[in-house]
């Protein structure tokens, strides 16, 4: 079952991609996300009580994983949400943030004293590759500025995010990790929403179902699998995956949402796996 999560991780998070295209069409952004972890870190807290995982930790736990519960749950998906809100494409803001594996992998050798091999470095390349590929460059399409900034605050904070879990997170009760993450990004995702935006929710059938999707499977699922993924791995090769995600959200667009897919993304797909594969082999 261990073997299959790298899979089930690419799936779910690509997934996120495409229901929040519908999330954002009936909501505000981080009025939509304070939602959303607001009932993830309620039932992060039910599942510590039935699990009988200690929910007070001394005040040091509670600190290292609010800041990565704000990095990824609330700067990144704050960041992604916003931008596609600002009409930035899916496709757009999926390569932007598929930049991650590059900047862990930097930063994992100073940081972390994590050794990224020649081989890991030819998978990352492949892996960028196939991904510029499939997503292409978009050449003519207005890009909104506020769009653009707000996607790359996205990829510094799951980068981030992403190496602090490695670095600080990995002491901590992975159940009682995502509640206190959870929780803090709930916090932290009211504070923006009362600042920076005049929220509204529209509960129509499509938000529901996409909402309940990303609850259920992304924040309970995707973000669970990886942390495992980090504490029992490499920041550098658990991040290649990554590169994965945006080929595969541009075949859930054309399973579910019928749009169109070219020879050149079948293709990118390819050369994004075998490079993914090369990252990750052991």
């Amino acid at each position: 079952m261990l073997r299959l999560f790298p899979i089930l991780f690419i799936l779910l998070w690509a997934s996120a991609f495409v229901t929040s295209k519908a999330i954002v069409f009936d909501s505000s952004p981080f009025a939509a996300l304070s939602l959303r972890f607001g009932f993830v870190s309620f039932g992060f807290f039910l599942f510590c009580l039935f699990t009988n995982n200690k929910i007070i930790l001394p005040i040091k736990f509670f600190f290292k994983a609010s800041v990565i519960g704000i990095c990824f749950h609330g700067l990144y998906l704050g960041g992604v949400f916003y931008a596609i809100d600002k009409n930035l494409s899916v496709g757009i803001t999926a390569i932007i943030v598929s930049l991650q594996p590059i900047l862990t992998a930097i930063f994992a050798g100073p940081l972390l004293s994590e050794v990224v091999t020649w081989k890991q470095w030819v998978g990352i390349i492949l892996g960028f590759l196939g991904t510029l590929l499939v997503i292409g460059f978009d050449v003519g399409e207005s890009i909104p500025i506020i769009a653009l900034v707000a996607s790359i605050i996205g990829l510094a904070a799951i980068t981030s995010g992403t190496l602090l879990q490695r670095k600080i997170g990995i002491d901590i009760p992975l159940a009682t990790s995502n509640f206190y993450q959870a929780f803090s990004a709930f916090v932290f995702l009211i504070i923006v929403t009362c600042l920076f935006e005049s929220p509204f929710i529209n509960f129509s059938r499509d938000f529901i179902l996409s909402m309940s999707w990303q609850i259920i499977f992304v924040s309970f699922g995707a973000f669970t699998i990886l942390q495992y993924l980090i504490n029992t791995g490499t920041a550098s090769r658990t991040a290649t995956l990554f590169f994965l995600v945006p080929p595969v959200s541009v075949v859930m667009a054309w399973i579910f949402l019928k749009e169109q897919m070219y020879i050149i993304d079948i293709l990118g797909l390819m050369i994004a796996t075998i490079g993914v594969y090369i990252a990750t082999r052991k």
